[in-house]
């Protein structure tokens, strides 16, 4: 694995493919940061940290995913699309004054700020800017 963000975003787009309720996958500090803004924003359900009990230095994130039910057997994902914008090879940095709106409102931005990761509304409400990490609607 080469870069930690796009391994979560991507191992999210393939679960709700799938239809998964729950995904498990390795942890990471800013894993669990950008985690916690989706289940804050509402785009999954909960976050938890396992750790293993044979070995602590292996620690899993385990994702309740969230769905919208529309009908008795038909459930749409809450997430539409997920759009990493900085990338390891390219970071992306943004002032507080050029944090826009995803999708006229409808999305959110995810930014690491100084005082540790946000959605981009809590930022340029709080006058930070840094680090631009992705977009979901």
């Amino acid at each position: 694995m080469v870069d930690a963000i796009s391994d979560l975003l991507t191992r999210i787009r393939n679960a709700q493919a799938a239809r998964h309720k729950v995904l498990v996958m390795p942890a990471s500090k800013v894993k669990l940061a950008i985690a916690n803004v989706l289940k804050e924003e509402g785009y999954i359900m909960s976050v938890k940290k396992n750790v293993n009990s044979e070995n602590e230095t292996i620690a899993e994130l385990e994702i309740e995913l969230a769905y919208n039910q529309i009908s008795h057997s038909k459930k749409e994902n809450k997430i539409k699309g997920i759009k990493q914008i900085s990338k390891q090879g390219q970071r992306k940095y943004v002032k507080n004054s050029e944090i826009k709106p995803v999708k006229n409102g409808y999305g959110i931005s995810v930014v690491s700020t100084s005082q540790g990761v946000m959605s981009g509304y809590n930022a340029k409400k709080k006058g930070l800017g840094g680090e631009f990490i992705c977009e979901v609607w």
